[in-house]
């Protein structure tokens, strides 16, 4: 049977036109009262607004309804890969995330530097988020000292208390569980293989552990490791040979530049803030044909709770957005990738707004960008994975399927 990357595959064609798709990470919001706005619907958008006026809108549903996503395969359905047939380890996005170069079957994870008492129970997850300074020292001392037989180990540094790890060798498999226990004032846990086949990469780890515990021991807050998203990278089918696509992506945060990057992306150097990625797109929109600009402060301030910030985070993304309009992009979507909605301070299963900007697109009437009306737009509501097709057909670049 085929699937959707196999029929796009067969019908995209090269074209002159620029397709520019703006993540609001977590748009999707919920009223902090019965009867309230949400944050989209609280924020003062008037160019926005204009905006839906001559657009389509709807809503998405990142995986399948009722499943509350992580980004990685949030991520991956706007780029119109099946969130459920590729299912990528949060590992793996990490050591993308920071430009490693990853080989067919590493193994990677995330770590975090953390803090142990006398007992050996975890008493901060996050080490008091040390410096990115001493974390690049820390980073290097493991790299210099831990060695395992038979397996190569790289260390390699990300930001604070977060680091990636990629173990190198033969007969290494995922299908690990992680050592962190999500809590405090208990023991980190080992690692354990889910079957026979990852014993030995359970071994490994184990090893790494203890090594590193060993190396960290007289250092604080960072005196032990914790590890996350353990999982093997197998490349995925790249943008450019799918969609025929010369892809860039303008995101800060190294999760979002990894997600890019397993797809074929061309990630690029940008600061953090939205004027600044905008004068990014600005720079090189001659050069590439579709642009992913990841926005994280919406997302961030909804896992705080912050509805206030997530209202002024929108807020900046609308003033802003006639430089991005200037540009005129022949197809332009606005959405998320997921909802973070401040009353629950973390993803939700909510479907997320969606606005579908460009000529052939035919208005349908909405007001506003907001939840309550995207409910009423001539998209209706359908998979994150589909929006792809759409935004290849409306910049022209899908044939005829069938005869």
């Amino acid at each position: 049977m085929l699937s959707q990357l196999d029929v796009l595959q067969g019908l995209t064609v090269a074209a002159e036109t620029k397709i520019v798709l703006l993540v609001l990470d977590g748009l999707g919001g919920l009223p902090l009262r019965p009867g309230g706005k949400t944050e989209l619907e609280s924020a003062h958008t008037p160019n926005l607004e204009a905006l839906a006026a001559r657009s389509l809108c709807g809503l998405l549903t990142p995986v399948m309804p009722g499943i509350t996503p992580g980004s990685g395969p949030a991520h991956l359905a706007l780029f119109g890969y099946d969130p459920l047939r590729f299912q990528v380890g949060r590992g793996v996005l990490a050591a993308l995330g920071i430009g490693f170069k990853l080989r067919r079957s590493d193994l990677a994870l995330r770590l975090n530097f953390a803090t142990r008492d006398a007992a050996g129970l975890i008493v901060d997850r996050r080490a008091g988020r040390i410096s990115n300074e001493k974390n690049r020292r820390l980073t290097a001392l493991l790299q210099e000292k831990i060695s395992i037989p038979g397996v190569e180990v790289f260390v390699r540094t990300v930001k604070e208390h977060r680091a990636a790890v990629i173990f190198r060798g033969p007969d290494l498999h995922d299908g690990l569980q992680d050592t962190d226990p999500q809590r405090t004032g208990v023991a980190p846990k080992p690692v354990q293989a889910t079957d026979e086949r990852c014993a030995f990469s359970a071994r490994v780890l184990n090893e790494f552990v203890a090594q590193a515990n060993e190396i960290l021991k007289d250092q604080h807050p960072a005196n032990t490791v914790l590890l996350r998203g353990i999982s093997s990278y197998h490349p995925l089918p790249a943008m450019g040979e799918v969609f025929r696509l010369k892809a860039a992506a303008i995101a800060g945060y190294p999760m979002y530049r990894g997600v890019a990057r397993l797809v074929g992306m061309q990630v690029l150097e940008t600061e953090n803030g939205v004027e600044a990625q905008l004068r990014t797109l600005e720079e090189h929109y001659s050069r590439y044909d579709f642009f992913f600009i990841h926005i994280k402060k919406t997302d961030s301030c909804g896992e705080d709770g912050d509805f206030a910030g997530k209202v002024a985070a929108i807020e900046e993304v609308d003033r802003c957005l006639p430089r991005l309009l200037a540009l005129e992009p022949d197809v332009l979507a606005v959405t998320g990738d997921h909802s973070t909605p401040a009353l629950l301070k973390s993803h939700s299963w909510h479907p997320v707004p969606l606005l579908l900007a460009g000529a052939h697109c035919l208005a349908d009437g909405v007001g506003a960008f907001g939840e309550r009306e995207c409910m009423r737009g001539g998209l209706g509501c359908f998979p994150s994975v589909r929006l792809m097709p759409l935004l290849l057909a409306n910049a022209l670049r899908l044939q005829k399927f069938g005869a």
